[in-house]
């Protein structure tokens, strides 16, 4: 349980990095939403007799006609099910709706915008967040239903270890598992940081947690997943330069080294055999790379300025 003003956010945004950001916890934007807890009850008590768990499941997919027939399955359990798609040209939407989804349809600008965005398209008084490339096991569903059907649930949201796939590959150490995520909460209780990458969490109260499994096949195979690692370490460098940080080639260094040596030794990578070195090795070389897309921005931005 976490109820600590500031605790440590358990949600990876880029694909090759393990958890780290901040969670800030916050009460600004919650005043509202605890004047619905009576028709949350009535909502729970109703979908408890029609046989479904009071949530709703809300699916982010861009072309993702491969994977989402297998995510939306896992989430059937639910009493509603939302997909906010981005502007897909294949079937996804197509797929969404032959599984009952209330689908809708957004260009997606920022990460933490476009999430809090689709969050706000539920109906429920429990939202659980689920990606495309992700599945929820019977047992986490169970647990999910169990704490849906509280009508005065302690906290305001929830965490759940995650298992993280690359190909066949379960990637266990490094830091990869269980490394719980936050995705279930009470509707209007949680946001995200409107930023491009890792967004900040922010929610008021306690997180509990549970231990049911998400399944996260994150990448077909090790090609793709170096793909995106490309992508997120270009993303990474333009977050530093808009949020003007003096980034040095020591300081990343120290960094670089530092992560490789908690993530190999602290985090078990040691105990994965190859595996383990490689991803500790990536949590690593990511600060590196990031800061050589950093130097290559910065200075591109110091030249269209002459």
């Amino acid at each position: 349980m976490h109820s600590r003003t500031l605790i440590k956010n358990e949600i990876a945004a880029a694909p090759c990095e393990a958890p780290r950001n901040d969670v800030i916890v916050t009460s600004r934007f919650l005043a509202k939403a605890r004047a619905k807890e009576a028709i949350s009850s009535r909502s729970t008590r109703e979908n408890f007799i029609m046989g479904k768990a009071a949530l709703s499941v809300v699916v982010i997919a861009k072309n993702e006609e491969k994977r989402l027939a297998e995510c939306l399955k896992s989430a059937e359990f639910a009493a509603e099910i939302v997909v906010l798609d981005d502007m897909s040209t294949d079937r996804t939407v197509e797929i969404a709706k032959q599984f009952g989804a209330k689908v809708f349809q957004r260009a997606m600008d920022i990460e933490g915008r476009h999430r809090n965005y689709a969050y706000g398209l539920a109906t429920q008084p429990w939202v659980f967040s689920l990606d495309a490339d992700e599945r929820i096991t019977p047992e986490l569903a169970k647990e999910l239903a169990e704490v849906a059907s509280r009508p005065n649930d302690p906290h305001t949201c929830y965490s759940m270890p995650v298992k993280t796939f690359i190909g066949t590959d379960w990637i266990k150490g490094g830091g990869y598992y269980p490394a719980p995520k936050t995705r279930f909460f009470k509707k209007g209780q949680f946001r995200y940081e409107e930023a491009r990458v890792h967004p900040k969490m922010f929610y008021e109260g306690t997180c509990g947690s549970l231990k049911g499994d998400i399944l996260h096949y994150s990448s077909p195979s090790w090609e793709n997943w170096l793909s995106k690692f490309n992508r997120e370490t270009g993303l990474e460098a333009e977050k530093w330069v808009k949020d003007g940080r003096k980034m040095g080639p020591w300081r990343v260094i120290r960094k670089a080294t530092s992560r490789f040596l908690k993530y190999y030794f602290q985090k078990d990578g040691i105990v994965n055999g190859y595996t383990g070195f490689l991803m500790s090795f990536f949590h690593s070389a990511y600060q590196i790379i990031a800061f050589a897309k950093y130097r290559e921005l910065k200075r591109a931005q110091k030249n269209a300025s002459k």
